[in-house]
Formats: C-alpha cells, structure tokens, sequence
C-alpha cells in the first residue's frame, strides 16, 4: 500500500469514528430527553388531578380559586383556558405580557398568549378539568431545560465536527509547510551537488574534442545535449523554492523542442505527434515548463508496454484566453477513481517509483504558472489524456518580409 493510500484511509478511519461519536451522542441525549418527557407528562399529569380535587374543595370564587392554584406550578409553562378556548390562566410565562386593570379582571396579551397556546396545542395533547360540571382544558410545553436538552447533541456535533475541520485544516497547513522546507532544501541542495560533477564532464567533453579531433562526431555532441540537459536540470532544483521569471515564448516550439530531445532516448517502439496551433502564446518558465512536459512524457511512455503512440495537441481558447495543452498516450489506463490521486505525493504503480513526478508537475504548472492540469479522459487498456490550462499571452504576430 502506498503512502496516500495509507493516509487517506486514516483520515477516513478518523472521519468513521468521528460520526460513530455524534451518533452514540445523539442516542445517549435522546434517550435522556425522553425520560424527562415522561416525567415532566407525569408531574403535569399529576398537577391536573391535584387542582382539579383542590378546585372541587374550595368554597370562594371558583374563577379566582383557578388563577391562584394554576398560577402556582412555576415549573412547566402552563396554559388553563375555558370549554370555549378563551384562555382564563397561564404559569410559568412571561408575566410581563399580562396587565391587571382596576375592575381586577385579567387582560392578556392575545399575540403572545395565542402563539403559546398554539405551540403547546402542536407539543402535546391537552388535559381535561371537571370542576362542578364546568369544562376546563390545560395545556403545556416542554420546559427551557428539556428544550435545551433536545438540540444539545446537534450542537455537540457541530463543536466536534468545527474541531475537526480547524484540526484537519491546522495539520494539513503544518504538513504543507514541512514538505515545502523538505522540498525546497532538498532541491537546492541537489543542485549544489550536481554543480561539480557537471563541470567536470564539461571539461571531460572538452578534452575529448581536443585530444581525438571529435568535433563533429554525432557521439560527442549527444553527449553535450546531456551535459546540458544536467544543467537544466540543476537550474530547475535552484529554482525551487523561489519565484520563477515567465516569460512570453511559443508554446508548440517549446514543446516541440523538448520532445526531439526526448525521443531519441526513448524507445524505437513509441511514435511521437505534436499538432495543434503552431503560435500561439503564453508566460512559460522554460527550466520548469520542460520539466511538466517530461515527467508527463516519461509517464506516457512508462505506460505503453510494447508499442504504441504519445501526441501533443495545442488548442487555444480564444474566449477564455487560454492555452489547452493535451497530452495522449496509447497506454494501459488509468481508472476513474485514482484520477485525482494520481497527484498525490507517494503515488506511483511501479515498484521503483517514488510518485514525486506528477505532482511537482501539478505543483509547478499550478504554483508557478497560474494553471491548471488535470486528467481529461482515461481508459482501461486503451490511453489516458492529460490536459494543462495556460492563459494565454498577446497574440503572436509573425513579421511580415
């Protein structure tokens, strides 16, 4: 297994008990807030019958008698009203909406009262009160406490799962940051290394074309393409880490050049293309623009067991001002869910690999070049085609004799 397949399936491992720890949460809360519902049924349950026998007891005004005993269940919000619906006594609301003017009769906010009532009326059904042949019915709602009770495991859910985000994205920016030192030190450093041994092939090549009077022989100047080659290459890992120069340069010309070098080491058995629009333009960095076509054309290549072809296909977009570089390959396919792993740093399907190749391709063609790559279409034993996205530079004009 390889390393992102490693973390992936962690982070989806840490995902799985996340949720299993919301879910025991809600189940735990809600086995809770139902106990209470029945307790707090039973105590108003309880309360009715207690009212309705003290009620039967009292000698004075019936009407006041109820106020009085309603008035006195501080606990659950309560609401009394009469066999026509008028609502004659409340508890446990706000008791500033009630006013109690001189003739001693009281007057309800009607807004509020009925907005109460209609929420009790949807929580729960009402009790019946008989008292001397009258009809009263009572009614309540779930108290602040059990209310609080019944978002709390959402709640509690949401704080774990903004914990995780904040942990994900504080880990993951730490990881990034690690890997850029590693990368940026490791890159200059080889170049530091490569720097002696290059000087002394040239040297070597020199002395070569002296001593055997090897001028033009075919031999020395393959061998001076890759003593440049090698330090191209040492100017690409320079180069990371700081913020490369772009300029304006002929994309199918670039291209094109890269790949008459490339061929020539690549077997006999591979056909390379190159079509498309043969001017148009963009901002390249040549060191690391050379470096995206090459690690994609030694993928390309990796994937073609025995024969087969690799084209290039340059297209612009002159509506979105953009530059579409298509790279196809006859090879063995990708699958459809591995098209964005593919990138991921440690992905490889060779056994010797390091799986660095594409995603420094993706790192310098999005980092440092504002675009985008991605995989466009992959089949099963048929080819994949990758596709870059550039803006686009000023149009090229070619001088006219």
């Amino acid at each position: 297994m390889n390393p992102y397949e490693k973390k992936r399936r962690w982070k989806f491992f840490l995902l799985i008990f996340a949720i299993l720890i919301g879910i025991a949460s809600v189940f735990y809360t809600d086995s809770f807030v139902k106990k209470m519902e029945r307790e707090e049924e039973n105590q108003f349950q309880l309360w009715v019958k207690v009212q309705e026998r003290s009620m039967l007891l009292m000698d004075n005004d019936l009407l006041v008698g109820l106020v009085e005993t309603v008035r006195q269940n501080t606990k659950t919000p309560v609401i009394l009203t009469n066999n026509e619906g008028l609502i004659i006594s409340t508890s446990g609301l706000d008791s500033t909406k009630t006013i109690w003017p001189d003739n001693g009769k009281l007057v309800y906010d009607s807004l509020y009262f009925v907005k109460q009532l209609a929420t009790m009326k949807i929580q729960h059904k009402p009790a019946t009160m008989n008292v001397f042949g009258a009809e009263y019915k009572a009614y309540y709602k779930d108290s602040f406490v059990l209310t609080q009770l019944r978002y709390f495991p959402y709640i509690q859910m949401g704080v774990i799962f903004l914990f995780l985000l904040t942990a994900y994205a504080a880990f993951s920016s730490a990881r990034r940051d690690e890997q850029d030192h590693v990368w940026v030190g490791l890159a200059k450093e080889t170049a530091h290394q490569l720097g002696t041994p290059i000087s002394s092939l040239m040297a070597w090549v020199e002395l070569m074309k002296s001593k055997f009077d090897a001028e033009d022989d075919p031999l020395i100047a393959e061998m001076e393409n890759d003593i440049k080659r090698l330090e191209i290459i040492t100017d690409r890992f320079s180069k990371i880490g700081s913020k490369p120069i772009l300029e304006d340069h002929v994309v199918y010309l670039v291209i094109n050049n890269f790949i008459d070098y490339f061929k020539v080491r690549t077997s006999d058995k591979v056909k390379f293309t190159i079509t498309g629009d043969e001017q148009v333009r963009a901002m390249l960095n040549i060191p690391l623009f050379d470096w995206v076509i090459e690690n994609l054309l030694k993928n390309a290549a990796n994937a073609i067991e025995n024969e087969g072809s690799i084209s290039v296909n340059i297209i612009e977009n002159l509506a979105k001002e953009q530059v579409f570089i298509d790279v196809t390959d006859s090879g063995k396919g990708i699958p459809r869910s591995k098209f964005d792993a593919v990138f991921q740093p440690g992905y490889t399907t060779r056994k010797r690999g390091w799986g660095l190749g594409l995603s420094l391709t993706k790192r310098i063609v999005e980092n440092y070049h504002s675009g985008e790559i991605f995989v466009k279409d992959s089949e099963i034993g048929k080819g994949t085609t990758f596709r870059i996205i550039l803006k686009s530079s000023l149009k090229y004009e070619p001088t006219t004799a």
